[in-house]
């Protein structure tokens, strides 16, 4: 008989322990008004590109799962972007439509992932932004799943913080990890896996029989195109929960963005986790070197989350994290993410 291994990842859900604001005056900074936006990068939000509704399944998101690629286009149309993932699959995006953001995971021709955050998305037999409580009426979240699969058995144990902000319950033969807003107590999004899918991203400790699958090793280019697609998805996402809680989406800035793409490859190479990095210094000194001009900016940080969207609704279930998140006097967003580092800089821009 094979051997029993239990193996736990720690998936450092690890905040900065503040987020730094930094303000200038106006009349010593005369010169920063006059900055030009022709400079910034054309990557924006759905809102800021006009609405459109998307034609979603009346039994739900989560019936996807198994569908062909074909039935996707036939329904939903041509996604906006591909994004390449970092576990064999790409993301589809859809993102005309704030209220219906929807990520579609394709590999092979077949759904095997869907993310979903937007009001309007039908994701039954759940709702995004419905209480804890009602989604208990609907099911029970257990503190293990257990799973066997071409031959190798695994059970994932869930933390009492799992269990609080990103329980898994099954579904169908789908796998659906439901995000918890802890401050408003909701639904804040929710994602959907195949069983391959989800034993291979391994979000939680993992007790397991056989051996693990694991994705592909990835080249530096491919690693380069998987962290481009992430900082498109944390944007995106990003301004979804603006637009939930009323407030104005951010703008991507490029200079902003190449500021934080450096600290999460400094955070990355010299192995640590700060807001201050040992060899470039503080989120201002970052910003100065990049020669942003700002009024005032703030950072968040995050390291070995699966992607992208797990780093988001973790900054959103962490004090600090969620009042940068949600500042209305940001206008701008730059992201960088360099592999499994995620930072995130806003920055308010002086009125031209």
């Amino acid at each position: 008989m094979r051997s029993i291994f239990r193996i736990v990842f720690i998936l450092l859900i690890i905040f900065g322990t503040y987020t730094v604001f930094i303000q200038f005056s106006p009349d010593e900074n005369a010169q920063q008004k006059q900055q030009s936006q022709s400079e910034e990068e054309d990557v924006q939000i759905a809102s800021e590109k006009g609405e459109q509704d998307l034609d979603l399944p009346e039994d739900g998101l989560l019936a996807l799962i198994g569908e062909s690629s074909d039935s996707i286009k036939t329904r939903l149309g041509e996604p906006s972007r591909v994004d390449p993932s970092a576990y064999d699959f790409d993301w589809w995006i859809y993102n005309k439509n704030a209220d219906q953001y929807v990520q579609i995971g394709v590999k092979k021709g077949k759904v095997v992932s869907v993310y979903a955050n937007g009001f309007d998305t039908k994701v039954k037999p759940f709702k995004i932004g419905q209480s804890i409580s009602d989604i208990y009426k609907i099911t029970t979240i257990t503190p293990n799943i257990s799973i066997e699969y071409e031959g190798n058995s695994y059970r994932f144990e869930f933390s009492e913080q799992d269990m609080n902000t990103r329980p898994t319950i099954k579904l169908g033969q789908a796998y659906v990890q439901l995000y918890i807003d802890k401050f408003d107590g909701t639904l804040s999004s929710i994602r959907a896996s195949d069983v391959e899918t989800f034993v291979m991203q391994r979000q939680y400790e993992v007790v397991y029989r056989g051996e693990l699958i694991k994705p592909s090793e990835k080249t530096r280019e491919e690693w380069m195109e998987i962290e481009e697609g992430a900082e498109r998805q944390i944007l995106d996402i990003t301004n979804v929960i603006r637009k939930k809680h009323d407030l104005p989406s951010v703008e991507w800035d490029e200079e902003t963005a190449n500021v934080a793409y450096k600290h999460s490859e400094d955070m990355n190479a010299n192995s640590y986790f700060s807001h201050e990095s040992p060899s470039q210094g503080t989120l201002a000194d970052r910003l100065d070197r990049g020669q942003v001009t700002y009024q005032m900016a703030g950072e968040n940080i995050a390291a070995q989350y699966t992607d992208g969207i797990a780093a988001v609704e973790g900054w959103l279930n962490s004090k600090g994290h969620r009042e940068a998140l949600l500042n209305q006097d940001f206008t701008h967003l730059g992201v960088g993410v360099y592999e499994t580092h995620y930072t995130q800089n806003f920055i308010k821009k002086w009125d031209s």
